[in-house]
């Protein structure tokens, strides 16, 4: 029985300083589609352009695969390194017929073009030296171009656009080695993916002209073509091609927003894919689930809020170490002081009574300073001004009161609710002043979930302290 290739995908950003949000889409589809069939997921930094191409750039984009949580299979490997190899392909096309050596000057190509526009021709540039032979070559400066069909047409099957065809006379004799020997990036793409074994070309549509060439080259040394899966590109919220107007681009900025790296995954694989109706699922859901039929034609819009609400359904989902270990890496990728071990302690008891509504690792970090904060309290004013004196009377009798009682929610409920009453208060009135003196601030969670959080002592330190403030 034949055995079945096993599926191979890959990514190949160019560093430009960070990894653009569709980029990482793209890489969350691979990486998909790969580990739900049992194949490989690979990773090349197509880093031929030298200028643009520092390691501090190749590590951005290392930085924003590893926040994603998109492990690669094996080492990232350097286009620019293979360059050896991509000369070798050129010259063994040259040898088998199939490529030629081009000695036209840009003078001469610019003239070609002002000479076709002059007379209303197509500017695709014809070179004359396609069929010259060796014995009529100048030692001369030379590129090693294509041989392209010049007629009939070039057609790809694609997973996600379906049949594309583009007429050959619409195509010139490409480029792929150019005068100092460098290989041009159309070239050295197809022999990376032929050499990498890589069987699917899962890629942004913007790429899909390239395919056609790309394809002539395969077809040129008899090599099996990948499968081609062109994807609609992202789009802001007014349908437009993202932009920095549109607010982040950058996948790192989704991390310093505190978006946990799980929800990016989940949003960003509804980004243009779909399962049925579902919005909010695992991973391990998405890799089960991902298939290229899923994809759809249109461009995907990106929309913050719906991020915003798949961010609060994974917080309220994961596990509380999990959530504090998330805000930690949070802290460290924003450059603000880390959590001490005692602080961590304290927030990972509080994070049942965090989590609710929370729609970003900030969010449940505001909302936990309760637990975290030291005495004495720093009040925000609207807290200071619940503590006028009758309020701190009440918290001074408070303080007796629950020196002894035990402390669980039913008893403390009980306790607070008949010490309001006592003064005629219901208890919402006193709910102002206890989460003034417990935490400093109007907007806390639950008083009684503060209380059971910080314990016993903690809680009438700060009741004693709030009772006793002037003013």
């Amino acid at each position: 029985m034949a055995q079945t290739q096993q599926i191979v995908t890959r990514i190949a950003p160019s560093p430009t300083g960070i990894m653009h949000i569709g980029t990482a889409r793209t890489a969350l589809f691979n990486w998909l589609y790969a580990r739900g069939r049992g194949g490989k997921f690979l990773l090349r930094i197509e880093d031929t352009d030298r200028a643009r191409s520092t390691p501090e750039a190749t590590e951005a984009i290392l930085d924003g695969m590893r926040w994603l949580g998109l492990d690669w299979d094996g080492d990232a490997v350097s286009q620019f390194e293979r360059a050896p190899r991509h000369a070798e392909v050129a010259r063994e096309m040259l040898a088998r017929g199939h490529a030629y050596k081009c000695y036209s000057t840009q003078d001469e190509i610019e003239a070609f073009r002002e000479a076709a526009r002059a007379e209303g021709r197509s500017t695709l540039f014809l070179s004359p030296w396609r069929d010259v032979p060796e014995a009529g070559h100048p030692d001369a400066p030379f590129v090693i171009r294509l041989k392209a069909p010049r007629t009939g047409e070039t057609v790809i099957e694609d997973a996600v656009q379906g049949t594309v065809t583009f007429r050959n006379d619409q195509l010139d004799d490409m480029v792929m080695l150019r005068s100092d020997g460098t290989p041009t990036y159309m070239l050295a793409v197809v022999v990376d993916d032929h050499d990498m074994g890589v069987t699917h070309a899962i890629r942004g549509d913007d790429h899909l002209n390239n395919a056609a060439r790309q394809a002539q080259i395969y077809r040129a040394m008899g090599w099996a073509e990948p499968v081609w899966a062109h994807i609609p590109l992202i789009h802001g919220p007014d349908g437009k091609k993202l932009s920095k107007r549109h607010g982040a681009t950058g996948v790192m900025e989704y991390a310093e927003m505190g978006i946990p790296a799980a929800a990016m995954r989940n949003y960003l694989a509804r980004l243009g894919w779909s399962h049925g109706d579902d919005e909010l699922f695992t991973d391990a859901q998405a890799i089960d689930w991902f298939d290229l039929s899923g994809i759809g034609r249109s461009p995907a819009r990106l929309d913050m809020k719906k991020l915003e609400n798949v961010a609060g359904w994974h917080i309220a989902r994961m596990g509380d170490a999990e959530l504090v270990a998330e805000i930690g890496s949070w802290l460290a990728v924003t450059g603000r002081p880390l959590l001490s071990q005692a602080q961590q302690d304290v927030l990972a008891a509080a994070m049942y009574c965090l989590k609710d509504r929370a729609k970003s690792l900030p969010d449940l970090l505001e909302k936990g300073q309760f637990a975290l904060a030291s005495r004495p309290l720093e009040m925000e004013p609207p807290a200071a001004a619940q503590l006028d004196p009758v309020s701190r009377g009440i918290l001074r009798e408070l303080t007796a009161q629950l020196q002894n009682v035990s402390w669980d929610r039913d008893t403390l409920e009980a306790t607070l609710t008949r010490a309001a009453e006592a003064h005629g208060l219901k208890f919402g009135k006193l709910a102002g002043p206890l989460r003034a003196a417990l935490a400093g601030r109007s907007v806390t969670p639950s008083v009684f979930d503060m209380m059971l959080v910080i314990g016993r002592e903690e809680t009438l330190a700060r009741l004693t302290d709030a009772a006793s403030r002037d003013g």
